[in-house]
């Protein structure tokens, strides 16, 4: 019997890789407009960032490599076909919504009241879709 923890993620912590088409532009939303940290950058076609307590790995378009021999790294082709998105959660919707709005935060809508959650959705350089959502408990579960 094997004495090695049963969970092959122990210590570990996930990182989304976004490519992007534009790395300068990418880089100065994500740190100027969003707040992420920069953690390492690399080669100019890689940008590691701190973000909400995760990892985002910035890179640039690319072409297969030993390691993934038929993959291709491209951005988004089309700004309304959505395959990933991220959700972050905020205490005031409204509020975070007019901050990133007067720091040039193009929104698709404003906050939209959905009951106990309030939610407006915008898109990063490359049309990578970010949510910010309020969840309120509902009266029912109080």
């Amino acid at each position: 019997m094997s004495t090695a923890s049963s969970n092959p993620f122990e210590d570990s912590a996930l990182t989304t890789i976004l490519v992007v088409s534009d790395m300068a532009k990418s880089k100065k939303f994500y740190v100027d407009v969003l707040g992420a940290r920069i953690f390492r950058e690399y080669g100019g076609d890689s940008l590691v960032l701190e973000f909400l307590k995760s990892w985002i790995l910035l890179v640039t378009p690319g072409g297969p490599t030993e390691d993934k021999p038929d993959i291709q790294f491209i951005p988004p082709e089309d700004k309304n076909t959505v395959s990933h998105s991220y959700t972050i959660r905020v205490k005031d919707c409204r509020k975070s919504y007019e901050i990133l709005r007067d720091k040039g935060v193009d929104f698709i809508t404003p906050p939209i009241d959905r009951g106990a959650e309030t939610r407006c959705f915008f898109r990063d350089p490359d049309s990578h879709l970010f949510e910010i959502s309020e969840y309120r408990a509902s009266k029912l579960n109080v």
